[in-house]
This record gives C-alpha cells, structure tokens and sequence, in this order.
C-alpha cells in the first residue's frame, strides 16, 4: 500500500503542487500574513472581552484609532495578495517581480465599483439605512476577504502575461549609461500598459454589457461557492487529512496546503472578524450564522486550522510528546521527549517527525492522521451545535503557544475546547506510542546484547 502511494498518489500530487501556479499562490500569500496578524492585534484590542475596559477604550476614542489601524493592515489583505502573488510569479520566472506586483494591484482595483451605494444592515432588517450613493471611490470591502480569489485571478493573469512579454522581450531598451531603476520603469511600460489595458477592457464589459464589475461576478460565482464548500465538511476534511497525509511522506504539507486553501479561509476570518468588531460595537452576541452588511460568520477559520487542527505540530503531536515524557522506557523516546518539549510549545514538531520517526512510521502515522480529523470534526459540531461560538477572525502567529491562542481566538469557551483537544490527543496517541515504544525496547535490547557479544 505505501509503495503504491507513494509511486502511483504522491508523483502526481506533488507535479501539481509545484506547479507554478500553486507555487505562486502559495508564496505570494506569505506577504499579507504579518500585515494580517498586526490587524489582528488591534482588533482584539479594539474590542476587549472585558466590557467595563472595551466600553473605556471606546469612550475616549481608542477603539475607533485602532480599528482603523486594523482595517488599513487586515482589512486590505486582497490588495497585498495580489501583489505577492504577481510579484512570487515572476520574481521565480527571474525576472524583476515590483512591476508586475505593482500592476497586479492596479488591475484589481480597475475591476472593482467604484460607486458605493446605501447598504440595508440585514443583522437588524427593521433598521434600513438612509438611500445614498458615493461615486468616484474606491470600496474598501472588495480591498479585504471579499477580493481574495479576484487576487488569486489578476495575480495569476498579470505574472503570467507580464512573464511571457518579458520572455519575447517586447520591452522598450534603453542605452546602458541610463540608471538601473529608471531602465527598469521603461521596461515594464509596455508589459504594464498592455495588462492595464486589457484590465479596462474587462471592466468596460462588465460595466457596460453587465451592469457589474468583474470582482462582483467573481464574488458570486466563484467565491461564495468556494467559501461555502471550505465553510463545511469538505473544507474539514482537506485541512484536517491532507496537511498530514503529505507530511508522512516527508513533506512539509501544513504549508502547501495552508498555501492553497489560505486565501479562503482568510477570507472567512475576514468575515467574521467584520461581524465580530460590529457584534461588540452594538452590545449584541457574537453568534453563527450573523450577518452583517453582506459578511456572514463562519465555522471554518484561519483559527480553526492554526489553533485546532495543527497546534503543537501538524498532527497534534503534544499527546505524543507527553506520552515521551511520562511513560516512554526506550532511550530514544525519552530522549526526544526531552528535545521536543520546547519545540512543542510554540508548535514546532520536526524532532519527533523525523527523529522517532513518524514520518513513514505505519504505528504513529495511524494517530497522526487521525488527531486532526478528530479535532476537526469534533470542533465543527460544537460550533455548529452553538455549544461555543464562532472564532472571532483574529489571526495570531502560528508559533502562539496552545491555551493563550485558544483564548485568543475564541474567548474562554474557544481555551476550554482547545485545552480539550489537547487531552484527547493524548488519549488517541497514547496505545500507538506505547507500541512503538515496545517495538523500539526490542531493538535496543538486541543492539545492547550484539555489542556485549562483540566484547566477549
């Protein structure tokens, strides 16, 4: 069976994760990430869970600074996306990358309104905003989670037309004694006048034949549909099985697949973190299935994967750890238990990946896929069956030790249910470990009696 995945599954798999495509998207998405957790952090900020304070803050005016600090770092994460990911396509074709980023953002603000109009607040369908329409503006919304696969669209268009102009080199070329940057400029006028212009093209039958913009019709099409489908067992089951599938093999799947499903599941947070910021503002429960000016609460986060799926390790490795600390009896188990401890806090677990191993282990490769799809489909009904809440949208480091990032992400309730997991990893890797620790007994002993025979 591993022979088979591994010569017949895992070939074809990673072709197309190292496509350029997906190695675009997944590369580009690490620019908005620190902007994303910076956001995030006076979002939380701006709305505190202990009401005297957040009612204080907002009282002389604080909640407004940083919910602006929140909406200009978060809240435009579709327009640093597209950038990186314009910009990660053809920086790896070897060529200047800043241009095409820089036109990538152009293009996606060309195909977006740029007329807002009143917005009835459907969370209250009895409060019905006053009729108003702004022109001449750019719409801030179609800048955060609601522009996100417009910026997989335009950045995978403009990297790959701007690479083939530079690749048949119809550029303008300027005499040598000219400097750098400005030979540069010149030589992305061509490429960045065409992509634009195409962009107004688009847009023009969008406007004109449709009456809509592009990112609209992309927004209903394609992303709500995509958004829903993460939003449910489906999206589940890729985050929680294929992160680890791909990583007994040995390969850092967290990251490919984060890389891929990360735009969408961002753009989740994005809405509730929307709901969230608008529930604590009105004094009203922050609850699943709230929406707000369009933005509606979601099961499947950002959180939902960084905090429950792959906290202490992809795999939920710290039931493993404790069991290497506390009852392991072979050297190598206590030895790396003793090594991963630290690691393990900030959810770092390549010592016991590639040390016990798991990797290609088939006793811990059982409960290494297994913890996840547990977590997630646990996680899944108590939110859905209101037992906790939705998480709020807060995107915290990655590295955020487990317990503080419960409670980052979820309040008390979403502390309470990660400590839970924590526990029950425990319990699913604890006859698994116990097994291989038996397994490796046997091979320390047979290695301690061939050197006593050696010696004799």
């Amino acid at each position: 069976m591993n022979n088979f995945i591994q010569n017949k599954v895992m070939p074809p798999m990673m072709k197309f994760l190292n496509t350029r495509a997906v190695t675009a998207i997944k590369n580009g998405m690490i620019y908005p990430i620190p902007f994303i957790i910076i956001g995030s952090i006076f979002l939380i900020l701006s709305n505190l869970p202990y009401q005297p304070l957040a009612d204080y803050i907002n009282k002389i005016g604080l909640g407004g600074v940083m919910g602006q600090i929140n909406n200009a770092s978060f809240g435009i994460m579709a327009l640093l996306a597209v950038f990186g990911i314009a910009y990660s396509w053809v920086r790896d074709a070897g060529f200047e990358g800043v241009p095409a980023g820089l036109t990538a953002v152009i293009v996606h603000v060309l195909l977006q309104p740029d007329t807002i109009h009143s917005v009835t607040n459907v969370a209250d369908p009895t409060k019905v905003s006053t009729a108003w329409q702004v022109s001449g503006v750019i719409d801030r919304q179609w800048l955060g989670g609601k522009g996100m696969v417009l910026s997989i669209i335009v950045g995978l268009l403009v990297g790959f037309i701007y690479t083939g102009f530079m690749r048949r080199n119809i550029t303008i070329k300027m005499p040598e004694q000219v400097p750098a940057n400005v030979a540069a400029s010149f030589t992305a006028l061509i490429p960045a006048g065409a992509i634009i212009t195409m962009g107004g093209i688009l847009n023009g039958i969008c406007v004109l034949a449709g009456k809509t913009t592009f990112v609209e019709l992309v927004y209903k099409w394609i992303q709500t549909p995509l958004q829903h489908v993460t939003d449910g067992p489906v999206g589940v089951f890729v985050i929680a099985f294929m992160p680890v599938f791909i990583w007994w093999f040995g390969v850092h799947g967290a990251t490919i697949i984060g890389g891929i499903m990360g735009p969408l599941l961002q753009a989740n947070a994005a809405d509730n973190a929307y709901v969230y910021h608008y529930a604590n503002a009105h004094n009203i429960p922050f609850k699943l299935g709230q929406t707000v000016d369009g933005h509606t609460t979601h099961i499947v986060v950002q959180a939902f994967m960084d905090q429950y799926l792959t906290v202490t390790g992809s795999g939920l490795t710290i039931g493993l750890v404790v069991f290497l600390l506390w009852r392991a009896k072979s050297v190598q188990m206590k030895t790396l238990g003793k090594m991963e401890i630290g690691p393990a806090i900030f959810n770092i677990n390549e010592p016991v990946l590639f040390g016990l191993p798991i990797v290609l282990n088939p006793i811990l490769g059982v409960p290494f896929i297994l913890m996840p799809l547990i977590s997630g489909i646990l996680t899944y009904i108590v939110i859905a069956l209101h037992i906790i809440p939705p998480f709020n949208g807060v995107v915290i480091p990655w590295t955020t030790p487990a317990i503080l990032s419960g409670f980052l992400v979820g309040g008390l309730q979403g502390m309470i249910w990660q400590i839970i997991i924590l526990v029950l990893s425990v319990v699913v890797y604890w006859p698994f470990a116990n097994a291989y620790d038996k397994v490796l007994l046997k091979e320390e002993a047979e290695q301690e009696a061939e050197i006593q025979a050696e010696n004799a």
